[in-house]
Protein backbone atom coordinates (compact mmCIF):
# COMPACT_ATOMS: atom_id res chain seq x y z
CA UNK A 1 0.00 0.00 0.00
CA UNK A 2 1.25 3.46 -0.90
CA UNK A 3 0.01 6.93 -0.02
CA UNK A 4 0.50 9.84 -2.42
CA UNK A 5 -0.16 13.34 -1.12
CA UNK A 6 -0.68 16.32 -3.41
CA UNK A 7 -2.22 19.77 -3.56
CA UNK A 8 0.26 21.85 -1.63
CA UNK A 9 1.51 25.22 -2.76
CA UNK A 10 1.95 28.88 -1.94
CA UNK A 11 -1.11 30.75 -0.70
CA UNK A 12 -1.70 34.14 0.89
CA UNK A 13 -2.91 34.45 4.47
CA UNK A 14 -6.65 33.98 4.58
CA UNK A 15 -6.61 31.79 1.50
CA UNK A 16 -7.62 28.18 0.97
CA UNK A 17 -6.07 24.96 -0.27
CA UNK A 18 -7.29 21.40 -0.59
CA UNK A 19 -4.83 18.57 -0.07
CA UNK A 20 -5.43 15.08 -1.44
CA UNK A 21 -3.99 11.75 -0.42
CA UNK A 22 -4.54 8.84 -2.78
CA UNK A 23 -4.12 5.33 -1.42
CA UNK A 24 -3.33 2.26 -3.44
CA UNK A 25 -4.55 -1.14 -2.38
CA UNK A 26 -7.92 -2.69 -1.63
CA UNK A 27 -8.36 -2.00 2.07
CA UNK A 28 -8.73 1.77 2.08
CA UNK A 29 -12.19 1.55 3.64
CA UNK A 30 -10.67 -0.15 6.68
CA UNK A 31 -7.91 2.39 7.26
CA UNK A 32 -8.15 5.19 9.74
CA UNK A 33 -6.62 8.13 7.90
CA UNK A 34 -4.79 11.09 9.32
CA UNK A 35 -3.10 14.30 8.31
CA UNK A 36 -0.01 15.53 10.12
CA UNK A 37 2.37 18.41 9.49
CA UNK A 38 5.96 19.23 10.20
CA UNK A 39 7.51 22.68 10.10
CA UNK A 40 11.29 23.21 9.91
CA UNK A 41 12.91 22.59 13.27
CA UNK A 42 9.69 21.36 14.84
CA UNK A 43 8.27 17.98 15.67
CA UNK A 44 5.63 16.36 13.52
CA UNK A 45 2.20 17.30 14.82
CA UNK A 46 -1.31 15.98 14.42
CA UNK A 47 -3.74 17.92 12.24
CA UNK A 48 -6.84 15.78 11.62
CA UNK A 49 -8.09 12.22 11.48
CA UNK A 50 -11.08 10.38 10.03
CA UNK A 51 -12.44 6.95 10.87
CA UNK A 52 -13.47 3.98 8.75
CA UNK A 53 -16.99 5.13 8.05
CA UNK A 54 -16.10 8.78 7.67
CA UNK A 55 -18.46 9.77 10.45
CA UNK A 56 -15.80 10.12 13.11
CA UNK A 57 -13.38 13.00 12.77
CA UNK A 58 -11.05 14.83 15.11
CA UNK A 59 -8.93 17.95 14.77
CA UNK A 60 -6.07 19.69 16.46
CA UNK A 61 -7.20 22.75 18.40
CA UNK A 62 -5.09 24.95 16.14
CA UNK A 63 -7.06 24.01 13.01
CA UNK A 64 -10.55 23.18 14.30
CA UNK A 65 -13.16 25.28 12.53
CA UNK A 66 -10.80 26.08 9.65
CA UNK A 67 -9.83 22.64 8.29
CA UNK A 68 -12.10 19.79 7.22
CA UNK A 69 -11.05 16.19 6.62
CA UNK A 70 -13.11 13.93 4.36
CA UNK A 71 -12.73 10.75 2.35
CA UNK A 72 -13.97 9.36 -0.96
CA UNK A 73 -14.14 5.56 -0.95
CA UNK A 74 -14.68 5.27 -4.69
CA UNK A 75 -11.44 7.18 -5.29
CA UNK A 76 -9.48 5.75 -2.34
CA UNK A 77 -8.68 9.32 -1.42
CA UNK A 78 -8.71 11.42 1.72
CA UNK A 79 -8.88 15.21 1.56
CA UNK A 80 -7.94 18.10 3.80
CA UNK A 81 -9.81 21.29 3.00
CA UNK A 82 -7.91 24.19 4.56
CA UNK A 83 -9.55 27.59 4.90
CA UNK A 84 -8.49 30.86 6.54
CA UNK A 85 -4.87 29.82 6.30
CA UNK A 86 -2.33 31.48 8.54
CA UNK A 87 1.46 31.80 8.23
CA UNK A 88 1.80 29.40 11.15
CA UNK A 89 0.12 26.72 9.01
CA UNK A 90 3.26 26.63 6.85
CA UNK A 91 4.67 23.09 6.93
CA UNK A 92 5.08 19.86 5.03
CA UNK A 93 1.75 18.06 5.29
CA UNK A 94 1.80 14.28 5.41
CA UNK A 95 -1.01 11.79 5.19
CA UNK A 96 -0.92 8.56 7.12
CA UNK A 97 -2.93 5.38 7.52
CA UNK A 98 -3.64 3.47 10.69
CA UNK A 99 -4.14 -0.08 9.53
CA UNK A 100 -4.29 -2.09 12.74
CA UNK A 101 -7.13 -0.45 14.61
CA UNK A 102 -10.56 0.99 13.81
CA UNK A 103 -10.10 3.89 16.21
CA UNK A 104 -9.00 7.38 15.28
CA UNK A 105 -5.82 8.64 16.87
CA UNK A 106 -3.74 11.79 17.12
CA UNK A 107 -0.49 9.95 17.87
CA UNK A 108 2.05 9.60 15.08
CA UNK A 109 3.29 6.29 16.53
CA UNK A 110 -0.08 4.68 15.89
CA UNK A 111 0.02 5.24 12.13
CA UNK A 112 1.87 2.60 10.14
CA UNK A 113 1.83 3.92 6.59
CA UNK A 114 3.05 7.37 5.55
CA UNK A 115 3.01 9.35 2.35
CA UNK A 116 5.86 11.55 1.16
CA UNK A 117 4.35 14.91 2.12
CA UNK A 118 3.36 18.05 0.28
CA UNK A 119 4.61 21.56 1.08
CA UNK A 120 2.15 24.25 2.14
CA UNK A 121 3.48 27.79 2.41
CA UNK A 122 1.29 30.60 3.69
CA UNK A 123 2.88 33.94 2.97
CA UNK A 124 2.09 37.32 1.49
Amino acid sequence: VQLQASGGGLVQPGGSLTLSCAASGRNFSRYVMGWFRQAPGKEREFVATIGWGGGTTAYADSVRGRFTISRDYAKNTVYLQMNSLKPEDTAVYLCAARTQSPYTSSFTSQYHLWGQGTQVTVSS
